[in-house]
């Protein structure tokens, strides 16, 4: 008997692992329409904003139902030669005033969008004060309350540095650009993408350097809105020596103490990492992103052209074929995850 409960309780444990470890598909996937480069946000009213690229037309649609509908794609802009594949795409964030849009365009200019209080789209200028400098079109937008802050790659003086930049009033207007990290090995890492979260007065920054043949990702923190910025720190102990560019930046967020959550790339695998602490692999791919839902994490990447989801409880999910995946919480049970897939933008809600 007791050998028998030994066999019985060996393979319940065996069947539990087994179902933890298994990849389970969601099937409740709307399709946005046709674009890449897909990228969201949430109001404080739960409002959901989905903006991308399609040739030269920078795409928008939204929801006020939770995520369960989206409203027909309509046009922002006609930007042309407008920056809308590999990772470079319109940015949109929401804020108090309403929904700021930044889009680039391949000479290497940043442009501002929001709406007018008769919905129409209005163009409020260019967030880079010098001209033809954002030519990677590797750019990223955060916004809380009435601030926004973009950062993007800058190459000014001819070497890609990390520039930014600040508007008060909701994208009406923008600030002189900051310059808030330049590598003493020349450049960043030239085709990643940084990311940059904001809350309160903190401003984070990470973004992929190149430092003694390594491409490895940092993190550079203000916390006075902005205008100035503290020394970059490595993240993870390993280091990654590659002469070239693995064009993918990791992703960013706050969690509800207001401290930085990462995750990125290194070789094949994707690690999350807390400043401070050593990396913790989470599985294999690119292309990851994160976000903090309840003082918990949720990880998105693609792994064999697929993306998948990881859970906080350890369950990983395939959404289905495609690449780019960008999340955010719709509450505390429930995410929203957007990719592209066959020129075409997709959307999932995952219950958590």
């Amino acid at each position: 008997m007791k050998s028998t409960y030994l066999l019985i309780s060996f393979l319940t444990v065996a069947f539990l692992v087994g179902c933890k470890n298994q990849i389970k598909r969601e099937i409740n996937e709307l399709v946005i329409g046709r674009g890449q480069v897909p990228s969201i946000a949430r109001d404080s009213k739960n409002n959901l904003y989905i903006v991308y690229g399609t040739g030269d037309s920078i795409m928008y649609s939204f929801s006020n139902n939770n995520g369960k509908e989206f409203s027909p794609p309509s046009l922002v802009a006609v930007l042309p030669k407008l920056a809308a594949s590999h990772m470079r795409g319109p940015q949109i964030a929401a804020t108090t005033d309403g929904i700021t849009i930044i889009a680039s365009n391949k000479p290497g200019d940043i442009f501002s969008y929001i709406k007018d209080d008769s919905g129409k789209w209005l163009q409020t200028g260019k967030v880079n004060d010098v001209a033809d400098v954002a030519k990677e079109g590797f750019m990223s937008l955060s916004a809380e309350g009435k601030n926004t802050f973009a950062v993007w790659l800058d190459l000014r003086d001819k070497h890609n540095k990390i520039f930014g930049a600040r508007s008060a009033d909701g994208g009406k207007t923008w600030s002189a650009n900051k310059l808030i990290y330049a590598s003493p090995d020349t450049t960043v890492c030239e085709c990643c993408k940084p990311s940059v979260a904001i809350r309160g007065n903190k401003v984070f920054v990470m973004f992929r350097n190149w430092l003694h043949g390594n491409r490895d990702l940092h993190l550079i923190q203000s916390v006075d809105g902005g205008n100035t910025f503290g020394e970059a720190k490595k993240l993870g102990n390993d280091s990654w020596a590659l002469n070239g560019c693995p064009m993918d930046g990791g992703g960013l967020s706050i969690n509800k103490n207001g401290d930085p959550e990462t995750v990125w790339r290194r070789k094949k695998t994707i690690y999350a990492c807390v400043p401070g602490q050593p990396e913790t692999a989470i599985g294999e791919g690119r292309s990851c992103t994160i976000a903090s839902v309840n003082g918990k994490n949720v990880y998105a990447w693609t792994e064999n052209e697929e993306v998948v989801i990881l859970k906080p409880m350890g369950m990983k999910k395939v959404l289905g074929k495609g690449s780019l995946p960008v999340l955010t919480a719709i509450n505390n049970q429930h995410i929203l995850c957007v990719w592209e897939n066959d020129n075409q933008i997709q959307a999932a809600i995952i219950e958590l």
